[in-house]
């Protein structure tokens, strides 16, 4: 799917703030030609999540897709285009609901801006929709991995042996409307991480308003003994919850992504700060853009470990997050 030896520059989570991306776009030296952001030389490559939350979403979605088509980008399936393709893909037949994502007060929250947007272009949200069947799950390039929120080599595995590529299909979008289909476990993993259930009776309300009773967690940690060295999302857990140690089922449940292994590049997890590599080997390039935070990217030669120095960001200004 990619040449590993190419120059590549990757994205993170963009939420519609189509402005910043074309600042983050020209300062990496790409300009629009014939209506399509162009480099002489490197091809971009997106860590979804190009839609929801945001003031620009199907400004940054034609822009992205038109990078893609011409050849100049690829763009990763994130957990808001699976969120849109379940809001609108019909249920499997006797399960209950109307659609695979159900239609509930927090999944139309999630959504609601992404559908007001489009609710005077239902040819343009019509196609999007079947762009997003073609989003790869996950790119393994050997030198590099990309995947949105965590690199389950077993999931992926799986997935490869009917979806070589990492693209599924309408029949894989309904299968993943049962909480217990591997559908559903693999799309949970690969786009939305490794959630930890909270101690009986704890719950976190984000900063987005949801009230939450799991926490996100790091799926690379060699020897984690507490909830808190195992957190990795911008809501702290409180202090008595962060120092209660894990016990060895909760232990044996984590992944591991070793130090050995290629560079594996992840958005998802709404990070603050400066950019820089999780580990010599794993960066995370979501800075909570549509937060007023940074919209990041990683400039990739041909280098095995990460170089602190090839993190570029724009930072994203409140009226391109919040107009």
């Amino acid at each position: 799917m990619l040449d590993p030896a190419r120059s590549y520059d990757l994205i993170g989570d963009v939420h519609g703030c189509a402005r910043a991306l074309e600042r983050l776009l020209s300062g990496l030296g790409y300009r629009r030609q014939g209506g399509v952001w162009r480099h002489p030389q490197r091809m971009a490559l997106f860590l979804g999540d190009i839609l929801d939350r945001g003031p620009h979403i199907r400004e940054a979605l034609h822009l992205v897709h038109d990078m893609v088509e011409a050849g100049e980008a690829l763009c990763l399936m994130g957990n808001h285009e699976w969120y849109a393709l379940g809001w609108t893909t019909p249920a499997l037949p006797g399960s209950g609901r109307e659609f695979a994502r159900e239609h509930n007060p927090r999944h139309e929250r999630l959504i609601r801006e992404t559908l007001a947007q489009f609710e005077q272009y239902p040819g343009d949200w019509h196609d999007f929709l079947a762009w997003f069947h073609k989003l790869p799950l996950f790119v393994d390039a050997e030198r590099f991995r990309l995947v949105h929120a965590c690199w389950d080599a077993e999931a992926i595995q799986q997935l490869r042996r009917d979806h070589p590529d990492g693209r599924i299909d309408r029949a894989f979008v309904q299968q993943a409307g049962d909480p217990d289909s591997f559908a559903a476990h693999c799309m949970q993993r690969l786009l939305r991480g490794l959630d930890m259930p909270l101690p009986r009776g704890v719950t976190l309300t984000s900063h987005d308003g949801f009230i939450r009773s799991v926490f996100r967690t790091k799926f690379w940690e060699s020897d984690p003994q507490t909830y808190g060295d195992i957190v990795f999302q911008p809501d702290a857990l409180p202090e008595e919850v962060a120092n209660l140690p894990l016990s060895n089922a909760q232990k044996a449940a984590l992944l591991r992504y070793g130090e050995d292994e290629p560079m594996l590049f992840v958005g998802h997890y709404w990070c603050n700060g400066t950019p820089a590599p999780l580990r010599p080997n794993l960066a995370c390039l979501d800075y909570s853009a549509v937060r007023r935070g940074k919209l990041v990217a990683y400039r990739l030669d041909q280098e095995t470990r990460l170089d602190p120095d090839k993190f570029f960001w724009v930072e994203v200004k409140r009226l391109e997050a919040d107009s």
